[in-house]
């Protein structure tokens, strides 16, 4: 699944966050977002390096400004390379199976369907037999051709808790693809987050 670019209002916005943000607090987030990551590695020891300068640098002004800085470059890279560093502050949790009982304490249906290009989910009311129908069939319409095929389906209740996105198997999910699900999340879980972003 490929990084989706931000849009110009998004990036226009993220660079402004950065901008007002404290060096401390830029470091904190890009090492916590790139250690999410599997290009990890490759910033591992500029990040090191910028921690520990900060440490040195006490209430060294001109050395916080230019670190801050450096942060931004980096940061404003990562975005053009098509990560999300927003992604940086949520948590994906599997948490088990529920069944309709879930619907009082705030839960909702929704199908996930990963295809060979991407994620594609239909959240709603529907049982997830309808949902998953529903989806089938929308992803086979003429404009959505090129989604590929589908590698899993996943019929699952979620729920979203402050920056916790809760993902939990329903009646009809397997175990087994449940796990596979799991498996995913451990692998790369911003990615997952980052296709279900707009589930809210």
């Amino acid at each position: 699944m490929a990084e989706k670019k931000p849009g110009k209002p998004q990036l226009l916005k993220s660079r402004l966050t950065d901008h007002f943000s404290d060096a401390w607090k830029l470091l904190s987030e890009t090492s916590g977002f790139l250690s999410r990551t599997q290009v990890f590695s490759l910033y591992e020891e500029e990040l090191r390096s910028w921690r520990l300068e900060l440490q040195r640098a006490g209430n060294d002004d001109t050395t916080q400004k230019r670190i801050r800085q450096e942060i931004i470059e980096l940061r404003t890279s990562l975005r053009h390379q098509g990560f999300d560093l927003s992604l940086a502050r949520q948590n994906l949790i599997l948490e088990g199976f529920r069944n309709d009982a879930a619907l009082g304490e705030g839960f909702r249906r929704v199908v996930v369907f990963f295809c060979e290009d991407n994620a594609y989910w239909l959240a709603g009311d529907d049982n997830h037999i309808t949902l998953a129908e529903l989806l089938e069939r929308q992803l086979y319409t003429a404009s959505r051709k090129s989604a590929g095929a589908i590698r899993s389906k996943h019929y699952l209740w979620y729920c979203r808790r402050g920056n916790d996105l809760i993902l939990s198997g329903s009646d009809t999910e397997t175990k087994e693809d449940f796990e596979r699900l799991k498996a995913m999340a451990d692998v790369n879980s911003l990615e997952i987050l980052a296709r279900l972003k707009g589930l809210k």
